[in-house]
């Protein structure tokens, strides 16, 4: 409870009764009540509207929408011309308010206004001033400007500490978007989903407008969209690059934080969403009154059909309206106390996210909102998984991270989700928030882990090989537990937070001042190295080392156990200029320059990442569904997996803990637990990987029999063109030397 001072300070302020404060305090002046339209009862499910045929065969919209505690709801209408009429919800059923309204066709715009108490110390936020999008909106339409009123409260009032528990009357419909009734028949009855393994995938972390805006070949009135990413163009590097699944930064309907829109920016990744049946309008080419969705649809139908997948990041921890002085465009003014997780002083949000508020998951009607919309995009939009940003905060039950969560029971039995992709981002910024090992099979998880040892190998920072070690084998210390497999590691080098691969080797300090926050925001534990010098250089001495670094982390990730996620444009050479928290550039520094495929040098990385994965599909051993024994299977002592040092030995207990650049990896294609499609013993050819990330060159011996007895180069990271590489050939026991710096993958050949 806010202490008595402060609820004196605004005492004056604020009516008796239902907390409604005096107009003068607003200098609002009440216009005329809007016409009010017929409503019929209708039907308490599904919730949302939905465009159907009524009682004696009308033609109609029905509407429904939770709202616990509220005491009224209006549906609100918009014509072309933005004039409002309304209709009162009165039908009341387990909390939810529902109506059909004969004549309300798709394309219509409408939005809510929910009364209730005042009372922000209990955390009741009701204020019927302010319309609210409809939670299950299809579709939206308009932009999210955050004036001041479109906040619940008097957001410039001068005692700053109590604003919030000020109600703001001022309408703000004239400044909000709305939803748009949308008609939605199709069956998807001509798109084949690819449904590719876990253990064959290849992820390519995608960004809409990003990916699009600049590539040459896509139409101008199409890039940027979700059109531009189904365009023919969009596919053929995709197709090209081998990967099997986009994940696309949120799509989710989402709105700009106010104190971006005040810096002239706004959020370009999308994580603050506030529409979780919608596509985001600005990705639309074809118009935001219910086009986007079937142009959605479209880009879904064109990348199947191209045997890619589409798995979605999604941000259901949090929404965009903040916290207690953030503004009220849905959930706050529907039942703040319903939807949001609130401290023991109940003005306050909880927040484990960072971004002023949680959703409280453990409510049935939150969990109902959140799966409800899970299954609208599998089975009504087409997509095939799931990437959850921060998903310990799904996993808190009242407080801690609990992997028997209600959120992850029902995921786990729910007859739809259980069968997609599901990836959790394990972690979340309250305390006991680090889970990265822990969420249960069917999850797979992105593996920071993989991506800080990787990186502090290639900069020669670890102390001993022993976390490359496990972190090339598949992790199996994090995920070798309860029936999970290799491919429960989502690994990946780089990821849209944080420096791209090329920036990992130019920079090794963050340069975030375009985002006018000082360069205070973006983390400052990078594990890059700059190869010499930071930033852009014209010596060509450091800019062949840097591109080598790059080979080396391509073909690390490419060949290591698990699944492998790469950053769209990392293969090309992609840089921000160091900038490691671009979520609010929407400009050059993001997206994409295809003007790199032009330089023969970034030709080349592409040409030697796509060969890469097109290795990795044809050779199971380098996909394995199930962890290495590290055992000999057969009487000559070969064994799936064994480790060596520069001198052809095996590694001791005594090598793992010394301190070491190289690293020798040998993987049998002799014995790949499990079998094919038609039961028939899986066999592959094998191969030795060598790592060496000194400064120096270093003599590696090749080990012999039961390994090998002879060995074929097939890849090899010193080389800039990798058209020299193959067809090497040197026998067991032969001393090569390693190049500075580099991988060198070697098949065995007899």
């Amino acid at each position: 409870m806010s202490s008595a001072a402060e609820q004196e300070a605004v005492a004056g302020h604020q009516a008796t009764g239902n907390g409604r404060q005096a107009a003068a305090a607003n200098g609002v002046r009440r216009p005329a009540p809007p016409p009010m339209v017929p409503a019929w009862p209708g039907a308490a499910t599904p919730l949302g509207a939905r465009f159907r045929v009524g009682p004696d065969g009308v033609a109609g919209t029905n509407f429904a929408l939770w709202a616990g505690g509220a005491e009224g709801v209006e549906l609100c209408l918009f014509d072309e011309a933005g004039k409002e009429s309304r209709a009162g919800l009165t039908e009341l059923t387990h909390e939810i308010w529902h109506g059909f309204v004969p004549g309300v066709l798709p394309g219509q715009r409408y939005g809510y206004r929910v009364s209730g108490r005042w009372d922000p110390w209990t955390g009741a936020r009701w204020n019927p001033a302010k319309l609210l999008l409809d939670p299950y909106a299809r579709a939206v339409d308009g932009d999210f400007s955050l004036p001041p009123e479109v906040y619940g409260h008097v957001r410039d009032w001068p005692q700053q500490h109590v604003a919030d528990t000020v109600r703001d009357d001022r309408d703000s419909a004239p400044y909000v978007p709305k939803g748009v009734v949308v008609h939605d028949d199709d069956d998807w009855a001509d798109d084949r989903r690819p449904k590719t393994p876990w253990a064959d995938s290849v992820i390519y972390e995608v960004h809409v407008k990003g990916f699009t805006r600049l590539h040459p070949g896509i139409p101008e009135e199409l890039r940027g969209t979700y059109a531009g990413l189904a365009h023919p163009a969009a596919i053929e590097h995709l197709v090209k690059l081998g990967v099997t699944a986009v994940e696309l930064l949120p799509v989710h309907q989402f709105a700009h934080e106010d104190h971006l829109l005040r810096r002239g920016l706004g959020n370009y990744w999308g994580y603050n969403s506030i529409g979780y049946f919608a596509p985001h309008a600005a990705y639309a080419a074809s118009g935001t009154r219910g086009e986007q969705v079937g142009e959605f649809k479209r880009m879904v139908r064109a990348l199947h059909a191209a045997g890619i997948e589409v798995i979605l990041d999604v941000v259901y921890n949090h929404t965009a309206e903040a916290g207690e002085l953030g503004p009220t465009l849905s959930l706050k003014g529907i039942d703040n106390r319903g939807y949001y997780r609130l401290q023991d002083d109940p003005r306050r949000y909880a927040d484990y996210t960072g971004c002023g508020n949680t959703l409280h998951v453990v409510q049935p009607q939150v969990l109902r909102l959140i799966t409800d919309s899970l299954r609208y995009w599998v089975t009504e939009m087409g997509v095939d998984g799931f990437r959850f940003d921060l998903a310990a905060a799904l996993a808190r039950s009242m407080h801690d991270v609990d992997m028997l969560s209600p959120f992850l029971a029902v995921i786990a039995q729910d007859p739809v989700l259980r069968r997609v992709k599901l990836i959790a981002e394990p972690w979340d910024v309250g305390s006991g928030g680090y889970q990265v090992g822990a969420f249960p099979p069917l999850w797979t998880e992105w593996n920071d882990r993989y991506r800080n040892a990787v990186r502090d190998f290639w900069r020669h920072a670890l102390p001993d090989v022993r976390e490359m070690g496990y972190r090339l084998s598949g992790s199996s210390d994090l995920y070798a537990w309860g029936g999970r497999r290799p491919y429960a590691s989502v690994n990946f080098v780089t990821a849209h937070d944080g420096f791209t691969l090329r920036d990992l080797v130019s920079y090794e300090r963050k340069h975030n001042e375009a985002n006018g926050e000082g360069n205070r925001d973006g983390t400052n534990d990078n594990r890059a190295w700059n190869c010499g010098a930071e930033g852009e250089t014209d010596d060509e001495g450091i800019r062949a080392l840097r591109r080598r670094q790059l080979r080396n982390l391509l073909t690390t990730l490419l060949l290591s156990t698990g699944v492998p996620m790469l950053v769209a444009g990392d293969e090309l050479g992609r840089t921000q200029r160091g900038n490691n928290n671009a979520y609010c550039q929407d400009n050059e520094i993001s997206w994409v320059d295809w003007g790199l495929l032009e330089d023969p040098g970034w030709r080349a990385l592409f040409e030697l990442t796509s060969r890469l994965i097109e290795l990795r599909h044809r050779h199971p051993v380098l996909r394995r569904r199930a962890f290495f024994s590290g055992r000999a299977q057969t009487a000559d002592g070969l064994r799936d997996l064994a480790w060596f040092t520069s001198r052809g030995t095996e590694m001791t207990e005594q090598d793992w803990y010394a301190p070491a650049a190289t690293l020798g990896m040998y993987l049998s294609g002799r014995d790949i637990p499990g079998r094919d499609e038609r039961g028939a013993q899986i066999l592959d050819d094998s191969f030795l990987a060598v790592l060496h990330a000194g400064e120096a060159p270093v003599r590696f011996e090749l080990p012999g029999p039961p390994w090998a007895e002879r060995y074929e180069v097939v890849v090899d990271t010193s080389l800039e063109e990798q058209g020299e590489a193959p067809g090497v050939e040197h026998r067991a026991g032969t001393e090569i030397t390693m190049p500075a710096r580099a991988v060198l993958l070697l098949r065995v050949t007899g």
